[in-house]
Order: structure tokens, then sequence, then C-alpha cells
């Protein structure tokens, strides 16, 4: 079910049956994110987090109205001179998405502009609207973009597609995107709501537990920071888990699988 969206506004989050979801809400001015619009993400991203029922977090955008739909123009330059805000909050926003407990979802319906692209790369997961487009223009305003989001760029785009993202600042396609491997599916709108629904099923069907640490664990093999020993302690702990029981046992039984997350 989706979120009742009011008029123009900070992002809206929605909680409902295992399932957050956040969505950009300021369509006329295609959702470009203004300095309010990131402390309430912080904001949001730390109630998902605390919230335990929460296995899955869906990040979309409201594109009412727009005569081409246009996920995310990316951070209002405006916003750059307010004290205490500016680029050093925006870089806060796809660490702390990158860094989320439960696997994220992020569903572009909508082509996608500057910083907001780094917002797309810290989801797990991707699903693609046919005909979006997105550019990086740091190099076109005279900006360098900082680590944390070059180092994904690289990570989900490799060394090629990087360089061409930020030393040209020429606009990707759909199908290039595709070709990269950035998307889950790459979809119509007729397609969309039902594709999206699809692939948030398949992840709360999964095992919570099993999902969750190995998440965790990629995210430090990612990083540099995996550490063998912590790896194994999860895999020790999920194999001894009633989760683990309970997936043997419906195997077997040729079931379908019913996971608690102990």
């Amino acid at each position: 079910m989706s979120p009742v969206l009011t008029p123009a506004s900070v992002p809206v989050l929605h909680i409902e049956s295992g399932v957050a979801t956040i969505t950009l809400n300021r369509p006329a001015q295609r959702n470009r994110l203004e300095n309010g619009d990131l402390t309430a993400l912080l904001a949001h991203f730390d109630v998902v987090n605390l919230d335990p029922e929460v296995r899955v977090m869906v990040l979309t955008a409201n594109t009412a109205g727009q005569p081409r739909p246009v996920f995310c123009a990316g951070f209002d330059i405006g916003g750059f001179d307010e004290s205490g805000h500016g680029a050093p909050l925006f870089e806060e926003i796809p660490d702390a998405l990158a860094a989320m407990r439960p696997v994220t979802i992020c569903g572009l319906n909508g082509s996608v502009y500057g910083g907001a692209t780094d917002v797309v790369l810290a989801c797990d997961l991707r699903i693609g609207l046919q005909g979006i487009e997105w550019r990086m223009p740091a190099t076109a305003l005279g900006l360098h973009y900082y680590p944390s989001g070059l180092q994904r760029y690289v990570s989900r785009f490799g060394l090629a597609a990087t360089k061409r993202a930020f030393l040209t600042a020429r606009p990707f396609t759909d199908r290039q995107l595709d070709a990269l491997g950035l998307f889950e599916a790459l979809v119509s709108a007729d397609d969309w709501a039902a594709t999206q629904q699809a692939l948030v099923r398949d992840l709360l069907a999964l095992a919570p537990l099993a999902l969750q640490d190995t998440k965790q664990s990629i995210r430090e093999i990612e990083a540099g920071l995996g550490d063998v020993n912590r790896m194994r302690e999860r895999a020790q702990r999920a194999s001894q888990s009633a989760d683990f029981a309970e997936g043997r046992a419906a195997f077997a039984q040729r079931r379908t699988p019913v996971f608690t997350g102990r």
C-alpha cells in the first residue's frame, strides 16, 4: 500500500507490514533536495533502523504532474552556503543510507541528477524506469566530489564508466546504465508497480537474520573492513538459528519456509 502524499513537503515515511517506504515529495521542483529534506531523511533512517519489524526499505519519488518523470534533480545548490548544512550534510545521506540495517531498494522511477545519483548508488538494489536519464555534472559546476561518493561510483559503475560520468559530465541513457548491471530490473511504467512488489515480496520471504548479517558482512568487505572471525561468528549464529532449522525442514518437506528471525 502506498502512502497518501500531501502537497510538497519533506520526504514522507510510511511503514507497513515490514516495509518502510520513503518518498521524495517535491514533484513540482523535480524532487530537488533542500537542507530540510536532508535532515528529514536522516531522521527517517533512524526511525527505520530502530524498528526491528522493518526488513525492507524502499526509496522512491512522487513524480505526479511532471511532464517527464524526475526522481531527483539533486541538491539545491542554493543551500551550499547555509551554516552547518550544504555539502557536509548532503554527504551524510548516502553514507547513512549505505549503512542501513534493512535491505534497501531504490525505486528509480524517473531521471536522476547530481548528488542524487550517489543516493541511488547507496541503495542495495535498484529498479529503473525505462527512458530515464542519469547525469553527474560535478565538474561542470566546478566541484570535486567527496571521497565516499567517488568510491561508491567506482564500486558500482567500474572505473571506466566512473571516468565517463565525472570527466565528461555527459548523461547516461537507461540502456547504458542497465549494461553496467545497475538494475535488478529496467521496466516500463505499466510494469513498475508489479515489478517492485515482486522484489519486495521475494526479500521478505528470506530468512531475516541471515539476510541482515550477510548484508553487513558484504558491506564490510566492500569497505575493506572485512573481519574473518566476525563473519565466522555470524555464520555460526545462522547455522544454529531456528530459521536454518526451518529452512532445512521446509526444503525436505517441499514447502515454503516460515521464518521468524530467530
